[in-house]
C-alpha cells in the first residue's frame, strides 16, 4: 500500500487547466459511451502504480554500450547537464527505468498532473486534486507517462466512464493500465485511484459572496482572504473634475471619481522607506500629472531619483524585452516599445536599482523551449508598492495593482480624445501602433484601463509577491549579465561575491523598522462597517519567477500550488474567476483586452489548448438560469481588434479564435432556449452581449490634422484622417459580479494569462461585506456598484434608471439599443461628434445563435481586417494562445 506520509492534496484552488492537451491514441474501454456534461468539481486521488514497464530503453542501451568503459567515463558523464548526467551516472549501481507521472484529462484537456518520480516501476504519489470541470465527455482519462530528456511517452491509460460518475458515488480501485494493443501494458500493471464528481449546484461555495464573519474567500489559493482593508477603484489614468455624473451610494454617500496617476504620484512623493515598481513596461519619461492646476513637468524617472537621493529604497522590476538590446554600444529599440533599455540606462549611475527580467522557461526544458518562452512570454504584472502614513507616527504598506503600466500612451481620460490633445497633454506622448506605415496625421490610440489602490493587510501580500520575484530575478544575474549590470549593481557585487545575497540586501526588512506596522497590526473591522473591505490577492506565476515556492513538489500543496513537469505553479487568478462566475446570481460585467477560452468545446480546433474555463462557465451560468426560468445577463467589453495591424496574421488568428469562443457561447444559450421552448420569445442576445469602444471627433477650426487633399491614396492612415474615428483600446482586465464582487488586475482572459507558466500576472478580488446580497437582502449599492455605474456613465454618456438592475431584460435591450445607435454613428460616412463610446461589437448574432459578419461591415472601418478573423496555416502554433510577436501590446 501507499505510504501515507507522501499524501498530498491539491484543493479547488489547484485547478490544472494549464496543461494543454492529452490525446489518448487508443481505446481504454470497450464499446461506445454516452457523452455527458461534467459541470462541477472532480475530487481525485492518484495513489500509486504497480508493475510499470521499463520505457527508458534509450538510457538502458546506452548503459549497456558503455558498460566496459564505465570506470573511465563515469566522471565525464556525471558532469553532463540535468537528468542526462544523472541517468548515465546511475548505471553504476541503480537500475535505470521509467520516470512515471500521471495526467488526468477530460475532453482532451488536461485538468491535473502528478509530479514525476524518477526510476521507479512501482511509484507512489498519493496526490489529491479537487478541480473544477465544465466539459462534455464520455470518459475521464488517467494517462501514465514516462518523462525523459527527449520528451515523454505514453506507458498506458485508464479510462473512467463519465456515466459511472454521475450518481455521485466514489469510483475507486486498482485499474489495469491499457496500452495501444488494448491489453495491459505489462502483466499486473495497475493504477490505484479514486474519483468522485460533485455537480456545481451541490458545491456550497458557489452561492454568492459569503459575507459572514467566518468567510474564507476563494479557497485553496497561495494568498488567503485578508480582512480590515480599504480599496479605491480607478477608471483610466485620470478623471477630470465634473466629467462624470454625481450619484449617491447607500448611506447617502457620494461616489468619488478619483484619478489614478495623481494618486500614484502623491504616494511615491510621500514615501519614506520604500518604492517598489513592477511592470511590463516602466518608462522614465512618463509625466503622471498633466491636467489642471497641479500639472507638472516632473517625469517619473526624475521623481524616483529624487526619492532615492532622500534615502528611500527604490527598486524596479521590468520585463526584459528580448528584441531590445544595449550591449557594448549596439542598441536596438525593441519591437514591443517597452523602452526597457532606455529606462535601465537612465538609472544606471543612480541609486535606483533596476532589474530587467527575461521570462524564463521551466527548468529541464529543451533549449528550444527555453528560447521560445523568453521570446514569446512576458512578465506582465503592474504594481506600485510604497510605505504610507498610518497615523500616530507610524507607517504602513499600500499598493496599486491593475492594468496600467507607467508607460507611454497610457495617459487618458473618460473623454478619450483622438486629435484635440495632440499638441497639449499628449504632445510628447503619441502612440498608435495599428498601421504598417508611420501614422503621420493620424489620431492617437485612446486607452481605457482599470486599476486599484489597496490599503490594508492584502497590500503586504502584494509586497511579498514583489520580494519573491526580486529575489528570484536577482539570483539569475550571472555571467555576461552581471558584467553588464549598472554601476551601482557592480558595487554591490564587489561587497558580496554571491549574487543572491546582494539582491536580498536591497530589499527593505520592514520587520526591522519600528515605525512600519505589520500585517497583523491592522485593527479589526466590524462586520457592519459600511466602508470595510475584504481583499484577496491572486497570481498566475511559477517557480521560475519567484523564490519562495517549495523545492520539493510533494510540499507544493502546503502552499496551494500545482505541479508542472519541472515547475510549481500558482494559477489562482483562474480559480478566482471560476469561483466568482459560479457564485454569480444576477449578472456579470467584464472588461478585458482579450476574450478567448474553452477551446475543447468549440466546433473545430478543439485541440488548440486554450483550455481556461471562463467562457464556458459564463455560458453554462446563463444556460442554468434559463432552465430555472430566472434572469441573468452578461456584458462583455473587448477591443474592436487586438492592438496592432488588424490585417496581420497574428491579429486575424486571434479574431478567429475570439469568434469561435463567441459562437460556442451563443450556440449553448440558443440550445437552452430551445430546450425549454423559449426560442421564439427570447434570443441569445437577451442574455449575452459583446461590445467595444470607439470615438469620433469633428475637426476644430485650427485643427491642422484635417485631410484636405482628395487625391491621397486610400491607405488606412488617410482613411482614418478623413473619417476622424478610431477605436478606444480596451486594455482593462476586470470583472464585476452582482455589484458585490470585483476582480481586477493584469490578467487577460486568455491562456497565456491564466496558465501560470506563460505570462506572470497579479490580480485582486474584493468585496465590502456590508454591501452584499447576503447582508442587504437587496441590490448592493456600495463602492462596487458605484464603480460599475461610473464606468457605464463613461461609456454610455449618461445614467438611466434601468442600469440599477443590469440583469433585467429592459436594461439588456436598452444598452444594446444604445450601442447599436452608436455603431451606426461610428460607421457612417458623415463625420459627427460622438457623445458616448459604447459600440455593439460589429458582428451579427441571429436568433439561433449563429455569429456572422454584419452585411455592410465584413472588415473594420478604415483599417481593414476581417472582423471574424481568418485562420492561416503558416503561423507557428505557439502563437495560438493569444500571442503576438509583432509591434503589439500583450
Amino acid at each position: 500500500m501507499a505510504n501515507p506520509k507522501y499524501a498530498v492534496t491539491l484543493s479547488f484552488g489547484g485547478s490544472n487547466h494549464f496543461q494543454g492537451q492529452q490525446v489518448v491514441p487508443f481505446q481504454t474501454n470497450q464499446g461506445s459511451l454516452e457523452v455527458l456534461l461534467l459541470h462541477g468539481n472532480l475530487d481525485i486521488w492518484v495513489k500509486e502504480a504497480r508493475n510499470l514497464p521499463n520505457k527508458d530503453m534509450f538510457h538502458k542501451n546506452l548503459r549497456d554500450m558503455l558498460r566496459i568503459k564505465k570506470n573511465k567515463l563515469v566522471d565525464k558523464f556525471a558532469k553532463l547537464p540535468g537528468r542526462v548526467g544523472h541517468k548515465i551516472e546511475g548505471f553504476m549501481s541503480d537500475e535505470i527505468t521509467s520516470d512515471p507521472y500521471v495526467t488526468v484529462s477530460v475532453s482532451g484537456a488536461v485538468i491535473a498532473r502528478t509530479f514525476v518520480i524518477s526510476n521507479n516501476e512501482n511509484p507512489v504519489w498519493m496526490q489529491h486534486f479537487n478541480v473544477p470541470v465544465a466539459h462534455y465527455a464520455a470518459k475521464v482519462h488517467f494517462v501514465v507517462k514516462d518523462s525523459d530528456v527527449v520528451g515523454s511517452q505514453i506507458i498506458g491509460a485508464v479510462g473512467i466512464p463519465v456515466e459511472q460518475l454521475f450518481s455521485g458515488m466514489k469510483v475507486e480501485g486498482n485499474f489495469p493500465i491499457i496500452d495501444a494493443s488494448g491489453n495491459p501494458c505489462r502483466a499486473g500493471a495497475v493504477l490505484s485511484l479514486s474519483i468522485q464528481y460533485t455537480p456545481v449546484d451541490k458545491v456550497n461555495i458557489y452561492g454568492g459572496v459569503d459575507s459572514g464573519p467566518d468567510c474564507q474567500g476563494v479557497p485553496g489559493t497561495y494568498f488567503p482572504l485578508r480582512k480590515a482593508g480599504k480599496v479605491t477603484l480607478y477608471q483610466d489614468a485620470h478623471v477630470h473634475d465634473g466629467c462624470l455624473p454625481n450619484f449617491k451610494l447607500d448611506g447617502d454617500v457620494q461616489y468619488e471619481h478619483r484619478s489614478c496617476w495623481h494618486d500614484i504620484f502623491e504616494a511615491i512623493s510621500q514615501a519614506h522607506h520604500l518604492i517598489y515598481i513592477a511592470g511590463w513596461s516602466v518608462y522614465h519619461k512618463v509625466r503622471l500629472i498633466r491636467d489642471g492646476n497641479n500639472a507638472t513637468d516632473c517625469m517619473l524617472g526624475d521623481l524616483l531619483k529624487t526619492k532615492s537621493q532622500e534615502g528611500v529604497r527604490v527598486l524596479l522590476l521590468v520585463w526584459d524585452d528580448p528584441t531590445s538590446r544595449n550591449v557594448l554600444g549596439y542598441k536596438t529599440h525593441g519591437k514591443m516599445d517597452t523602452n526597457d533599455e532606455e529606462t535601465r540606462c537612465f538609472f544606471k549611475h543612480s541609486s535606483v536599482q533596476v532589474i530587467l527580467c527575461p521570462r524564463s522557461a521551466e527548468k529541464g526544458r529543451s533549449w528550444v523551449k527555453k528560447k521560445e518562452a523568453g521570446i514569446i512570454y512576458t512578465h506582465h504584472q503592474k504594481t506600485v508598492i510604497v510605505d504610507a502614513d498610518a497615523g500616530h507616527h507610524k507607517r504602513k504598506i499600500m499598493a496599486f495593482v491593475g492594468g496600467l503600466d507607467l508607460s507611454m500612451g497610457r495617459y487618458d481620460t473618460p473623454k478619450h480624445p483622438l486629435f484635440r490633445t495632440l499638441q497639449t497633454v499628449h504632445k510628447d506622448d503619441y502612440r498608435n501602433p495599428n498601421f504598417t506605415e508611420p501614422p503621420v496625421g493620424c489620431p492617437r490610440e485612446p486607452w481605457h484601463d482599470l486599476h486599484c489602490y489597496i490599503d490594508g493587510p492584502a497590500a503586504y501580500d502584494i509586497l511579498t509577491n514583489f520580494e519573491e520575484r526580486w529575489l528570484e530575478e536577482g539570483s539569475k544575474l550571472h555571467g555576461l549579465r552581471k558584467l553588464l549590470a549598472s554601476s551601482s549593481e557592480c558595487k554591490i557585487f564587489q561587497h558580496h561575491r554571491d549574487g543572491p545575497a546582494a539582491y536580498d540586501d536591497f530589499l527593505v526588512k520592514i520587520e526591522k523598522i519600528p515605525d512600519i506596522i505589520g500585517m497583523a497590526d491592522f485593527p479589526c473591522q466590524s462586520q457592519n462597517d459600511p466602508e470595510g473591505w475584504h481583499v484577496q490577492v491572486f497570481c498566475s506565476i511559477d517557480s521560475n519567477s519567484v523564490k519562495g515556492f517549495p523545492e520539493d513538489p510533494k510540499d507544493a500543496t502546503s502552499r496551494n500550488l500545482v505541479c508542472g513537469k519541472n515547475v510549481l505553479i500558482d494559477m489562482s487568478i483562474h480559480t478566482a474567476y471560476v469561483k466568482a462566475i459560479r457564485a454569480a446570481q444576477k449578472f456579470i460585467y467584464i472588461e478585458n483586452q482579450y476574450f478567448l477560452g474553452s477551446s475543447y468545446n468549440w466546433d473545430s480546433h478543439k485541440d488548440l489548448g486554450t483550455n481556461n474555463l471562463i467562457p464556458i462557465e459564463i455560458a453554462l451560468k446563463i444556460v442554468n438560469k434559463i432552465k430555472a426560468n430566472e434572469r441573468f445577463s452578461a456584458y462583455i467589453i473587448i477591443p474592436m481588434w487586438p492592438e496592432g495591424v488588424p490585417t496581420s496574421t497574428p491579429n486575424q488568428r486571434i479574431l478567429y479564435w475570439q469568434h469561435k469562443t463567441m459562437q460556442m457561447m451563443y450556440e449553448m444559450i440558443y440550445n437552452a432556449l430551445k430546450e425549454v421552448g423559449l426560442e421564439n420569445k427570447y434570443e441569445p442576445q437577451d442574455y449575452l452581449n459583446f461590445f467595444c469602444l470607439g470615438n469620433r471627433e469633428v475637426p476644430d477650426r485650427e485643427d491642422s490634422s484635417v485631410l484636405t487633399d482628395s487625391t491621397v491614396v486610400n491607405t488606412p492612415q488617410a482613411l482614418v484622417q478623413k473619417s476622424r474615428r478610431f477605436m478606444i483600446y480596451v486594455h482593462s482586465k476586470g470583472m464585476i459580479v452582482d455589484d458585490e464582487y470585483v476582480i481586477l488586475g493584469s490578467a487577460n482572459i486568455n491562456q497565456r494569462s491564466m496558465e501560470g507558466t506563460r505570462d506572470t500576472e497579479i490580480a485582486m478580488g474584493a468585496y465590502q461585506p456590508y454591501h452584499t446580497w447576503a447582508c442587504r437582502l437587496s441590490s448592493p449599492h456600495g463602492q462596487i456598484y458605484g464603480y460599475r455605474m461610473s464606468l457605464w456613465a463613461e461609456h454610455i454618456g449618461a445614467l438611466q434608471g434601468c442600469f440599477e438592475q443590469p440583469e433585467s431584460l429592459e436594461c439588456v435591450r436598452q444598452v444594446r439599443s444604445l450601442s447599436e445607435v452608436n455603431w451606426r454613428q461610428y460607421a457612417a460616412d458623415e463625420v459627427t461628434e460622438m457623445k458616448s463610446h459604447l459600440l455593439k461589437y460589429p458582428l451579427e448574432v441571429d436568433r439561433t445563435g449563429k455569429v456572422k459578419s454584419l452585411p455592410d461591415c465584413v472588415t473594420f472601418p478604415d483599417v481593414g481586417g476581417t472582423v471574424t478573423g481568418t485562420f492561416a496555416l503558416t503561423i507557428n502554433k505557439n502563437l495560438s494562445i493569444s500571442i503576438k510577436k509583432e509591434n503589439l501590446t500583450i
